[in-house]
C-alpha cells in the first residue's frame, strides 16, 4: 500500500496566523501641537481553509505537505494605518473529506461539495490602535491592544468516497467482476484473494440516460472491524453509500452465515451502517438451476431484497439495477444519508504509520516591534467587546 497513489488518510499540522498588534503612535507634524493618538489597527491573521475540489480523488498532495501555516497579520502604523492582513492558506481536498482532531479523535467538520469552503482554523483578529481609547479625560492613551494569538491544531483528514452503492463481500466474491460488467471501470481481476487493494469507482448506466456510482472496496474477512485483512482501512468508504450491496457467491458453504458475518463486521465498525438499505446478490449463479435457486431463496433473510446474478453471462444484472435504483431514489434513504453521523476515531480506526508521524517543533516567532508586554492595559485585553466586522 505504500506505493499506491490512493491516499485516504493523512495527518497534518495546521496553524492560523496571529493578529497584528495595534499601534500606540502619536501624530507628529509641524504647526500641529498635541496631535493626539493616531495608532492604526493591526491586521487579521491568515485563516486555514479547506476547499472541496471535484478534480481530486486522493489526499496524496498532503502526504508531502505536512505543515500548513498561515501568515501573521502586520502591526498597525501611524496615521491610523491598518496593518496588512495575513495570507490565508487554502487546502484543496477531494469531496467527501472528513476532519478529525488528531489528539482526541473528535469529529470536527467535512467537505462534501465542489468549491465548498470550510474554515478549519480562523486567524487571530488584529489589535486596536490607541486612537480607539482616546476619551475626554484620557487624551493621550499610551497603550494599544495586542493581536489575538494563532491557533494551532493537529488534524486527521479521512477521505470517504462519495458513491451511491457500496459493494460488500468476502474476497473472491465477484465484486470486481460485477463492477467491470456494469460500468466502464477496469478493476484488477484474478483468482486469488485480495485482488482489489484500493477502492474502485464505476458509473453504472441506467434507463433514460440516468446513472449511479458504484464503489468496490477490498474484500472483508471475519475480524475486519478489529484490524484483520484490508477491510478495516477501507470500511470508512461505505459510510457514505446510499445502499449496501452484499455479494455472496453461490458456491459458499453457508450463504446466510456469510451474510451475517459481513453485516456483523459493518455493525461493529459503525453501528449506523446497520440502518442502511441492503440488497443481497447471489453471485456466480450461472452454475445453479431453477430448483437450486428456489431452495436457496427459502433460506435467505426475510425483508432483504435478493437477486441471483452472474457477471459473466449477464444473468440478473438488469433486475439488480432496478432494485438498486429503487433504493437509491427512496426519499427516506436520501434523508438518512444527509444526516450521516461520523464515528470518532479510536485505536481500531487509525492508520499506525500516520499516527507515528512526529512533528518537529518550530522556532519561536519574534514579537511585534510596535508592541511590548508593557504597552497595553490588561483591562482592555478583551476582544469580545468589539464588533467582529472591524476585523474582516
Amino acid at each position: 500500500m505504500a506505493d499506491s497513489n490512493f491516499i485516504d488518510y493523512v495527518k497534518i499540522q495546521c496553524r492560523s496566523g496571529k493578529g497584528g498588534a495595534g499601534s500606540r503612535h502619536f501624530h507628529r507634524a509641524k504647526y500641529v501641537p498635541k496631535g493626539g493618538p493616531d495608532g492604526g489597527d493591526g491586521g487579521r491573521g491568515g485563516h486555514v481553509i479547506l476547499r472541496g475540489n471535484r478534480n481530486m480523488w486522493t489526499l496524496l498532495p498532503l502526504r508531502y505537505q505536512r505543515h500548513v501555516f498561515a501568515t501573521n497579520g502586520e502591526s498597525g502604523g501611524a496615521g491610523r494605518s491598518f496593518g496588512k492582513d495575513g495570507e490565508d492558506r487554502i487546502i484543496d481536498v477531494p469531496c467527501g473529506t472528513v476532519v478529525f482532531d488528531a489528539e482526541t479523535g473528535e469529529y470536527l467538520t467535512e467537505v462534501t461539495d465542489d468549491g465548498q469552503e470550510v474554515y478549519l482554523l480562523r486567524g487571530g483578529r488584529g489589535g486596536l490602535g490607541n486612537w480607539h481609547f482616546a476619551t475626554s479625560t484620557n487624551r493621550t492613551p499610551r497603550y494599544a491592544q495586542p493581536g489575538e494569538p494563532a491557533v494551532e491544531r493537529t488534524v486527521i483528514l479521512e477521505l470517504k468516497l462519495l458513491a451511491d452503492v457500496g459493494l460488500v463481500g468476502f474476497p473472491n466474491a465477484g465484486k470486481s467482476t460485477l463492477l467491470s460488467a456494469v460500468s466502464a471501470a477496469k478493476p484488477k481481476i484474478a483468482d486469488y484473494p485480495f485482488t482489489t487493494m484500493e477502492p474502485q469507482l464505476g458509473i453504472v448506466a441506467y434507463r433514460d440516460n440516468r446513472s449511479f456510482v458504484m464503489a468496490d472496496i477490498p474484500g472483508i474477512i471475519e475480524g475486519a472491524s478489529e484490524g484483520k485483512g484490508l477491510g478495516l482501512r477501507f470500511l470508512r468508504h461505505i459510510e457514505r453509500n446510499a445502499v449496501l450491496l452484499f455479494m455472496v457467491p453461490a458456491d459458499a458453504d453457508d450463504i446466510v452465515a456469510q451474510y451475517e458475518i459481513l453485516l456483523g463486521e459493518l455493525t461493529r465498525f459503525n453501528p449506523e451502517l446497520a440502518d442502511k438499505p441492503r440488497v443481497l446478490a447471489i453471485s456466480k449463479s450461472d452454475m445453479l438451476d431453477d430448483e437450486l435457486k428456489d431452495e436457496i431463496a427459502k433460506t435467505l433473510p426475510e425483508g432483504i431484497p435478493h437477486v441471483f446474478i452472474s457477471a459473466v453471462t449477464g444473468q440478473g444484472l438488469t433486475q439488480l439495477k432496478d432494485l438498486l435504483w429503487a433504493e437509491i431514489t427512496d426519499e427516506s434513504n436520501q434523508l438518512q444519508l444527509s444526516n450521516i453521523t461520523h464515528r470518532p476515531l479510536d485505536g481500531h480506526h487509525r492508520v499506525s504509520e500516520e499516527d507515528a508521524f512526529i512533528f518537529e517543533p518550530s522556532a519561536p516567532e519574534p514579537d511585534d516591534e510596535d508592541f511590548g508586554a508593557d504597552d497595553y492595559d490588561p483591562e482592555l485585553d478583551d476582544f469580545e467587546d468589539f464588533d467582529d466586522d472591524i476585523y474582516k
